[in-house]
């Protein structure tokens, strides 16, 4: 969805150490507002997350360590600012099946990214309801949840032409001044067809196939 000089691909066995260090909840939350809000120092960020700046400042030490985060230009000579060196963390799924380790964190990874879905829901509709937002964007908005039978070779060009269409239009959009960041959350998770015999989970979702409509 980027170029490759802002993604960072994680090797399951060169990067044993730094995928460690992303398993920890505060670091992953710091690593997510630099992305969104751009830099910022330990203390901006203390105020945004309710810790303390001395376990934000270590946490950004960590991040920098494993080349997550880096300085960014200062304000001021008084204080560090922080900024995101990559757009997006990426990995091979197939590699990181290879250890119990990786599997942990591919897994980690993917229900902090439902969490920052809710969160960005509530965002958005307090940023809608209290103006910050224009009615324009009401539309285009929305989640969708479909449920579409494919192949392993669909899915992948599924995935494959999302990724070109998002860079032609986040290239396209580059210089408007009316372009917003969007949150922009996928998933394609194949489920094995279940035994007639056994009763459903009670804490699946049911089916529901909708799609808000733009």
């Amino acid at each position: 969805m980027v170029s490759e000089n802002h993604q960072r691909v994680l090797d399951p066995e060169q990067d044993t150490a730094a995928l460690k260090a992303l398993t920890h909840p505060l670091r992953i939350r710091l690593l997510g507002l630099l992305r969104q809000d751009g830099p910022a120092t330990a203390s901006e960020l203390a105020v945004q997350t309710g810790e303390s700046s001395a376990s934000t400042s270590y946490h950004l030490r960590v991040l920098a360590k494993y080349a997550f985060v880096a300085e960014a230009e200062h304000r001021d000579g008084r204080e560090r600012r922080w900024q995101a060196v990559h757009s997006v963390t990426s990995w091979s799924n197939k590699a990181m099946e290879a250890s119990p380790g990786s599997r942990v964190f591919v897994s980690f990874l993917r229900r902090r990214q439902i969490e920052h879905l809710e969160a960005s829901l509530i965002r958005y509709e307090a940023d809608i309801a209290d103006g910050r937002l224009g009615q324009e964007w009401t539309e285009p908005s929305g989640i969708s949840d479909l449920m579409p039978r494919l192949t392993p070779e669909s899915l992948t060009e599924l995935w494959q032409t999302l990724d070109q269409k998002l860079a032609e239009l986040t290239a396209r959009d580059a210089g408007d001044p009316r372009a917003a960041q969007v949150v922009l959350l996928t998933a394609g998770l194949p489920l094995a067809p279940r035994d007639p015999g056994v009763e459903p989970d009670a804490a699946a979702p049911a089916q529901t196939d909708t799609e808000d409509a733009s």
